[in-house]
């Protein structure tokens, strides 16, 4: 239950990243502040060029009480947090800071929550095998999900660094058309630079795959775009965005 008593105290909250001008993060937060009427509480994106930066940053930020993290700093943070929730640290990757009463900060990972609920209600029997494109902080969390759906994954990466990872150019028709969902959690194709995507063999996509972006600004990246020209399923990272962040806002008032 959300203590109302706290949520009229003052309270900044955050994103913490790298080139975050795009973020969605602090237009929801500061619209779900007006709606719930909380005029002392505030959302800011804080932008910093490497992660050694955040120390200073939570001396200097006093109101500080919850923080989102997104790339490249989602396994960085890690060695400056006290405590870490038992799911963030078995993915290895955190995505959301509580700042708790005794002073500490607690690590979770709330990206698990967004994506299985998201992707959940579009698979089908099928969907059985899965290529996550990218080995990031994001990857980890899709890698955990799809472990509780029990769907066999593939990381795919530019530079493989062991036997669970291939490369783009190893990706053959075969394994295109055994893995029917591909689920890309780099960053190609953010706004900007809406015209880059990962380099697949769109060719082989048919009506039996499911596309899912992890990006959703632009709504439809090069790389859905591309799935959908050859009949897939495709979907943005819009509602698992949405789903995070209301489960980060439940972990602050918790």
């Amino acid at each position: 239950m959300i203590d109302r008593k706290k949520l009229n105290k003052e309270q900044l909250f955050g994103l913490l990243g790298r080139d975050i001008s795009y973020s969605f993060s602090s237009g929801y937060f500061k619209e779900k502040f007006a709606e719930l009427e909380l005029a002392n509480h505030e959302y800011q994106n804080f932008d910093i060029q490497s992660i050694e930066e955040f120390p200073k940053l939570i001396v200097q930020q006093k109101a500080l009480t919850g923080m989102n993290v997104t790339i490249p700093y989602k396994e960085g943070i890690i060695p400056f947090l006290d405590e870490i929730d038992s799911e963030a640290n078995e993915i290895g990757a955190v995505n959301t800071i509580k700042f708790l009463n005794s002073g500490k900060l607690k690590g979770f990972n709330t990206d698990v929550f967004g994506f299985l609920n998201s992707i959940k209600p579009l698979l089908e029997r099928h969907h059985t095998k899965a290529l996550i494109l990218g080995t990031g902080g994001a990857s980890k969390a899709i890698a955990y999900t799809l472990r509780k759906l029990e769907i066999d994954f593939q990381f795919i990466s530019r530079n493989p660094s062991n036997e669970k990872e291939i490369s783009y150019e190893g990706l053959s028709e075969e394994i295109i058309a055994t893995h029917t969902v591909i689920i890309n959690s780099t960053p190609l194709g953010t706004f900007p630079e809406t015209d880059l995507c990962p380099d697949i063999p769109y060719q082989l996509i048919d009506s039996k795959h499911l596309l899912f972006d992890l990006i959703y600004n632009p709504s439809k990246t090069t790389f859905l775009q591309k799935g959908k020209e050859k009949g897939a399923k495709v979907k943005n990272g819009l509602e698992m965005l949405q789903l995070q962040a209301e489960e980060s806002w439940r972990i602050w008032n918790r």
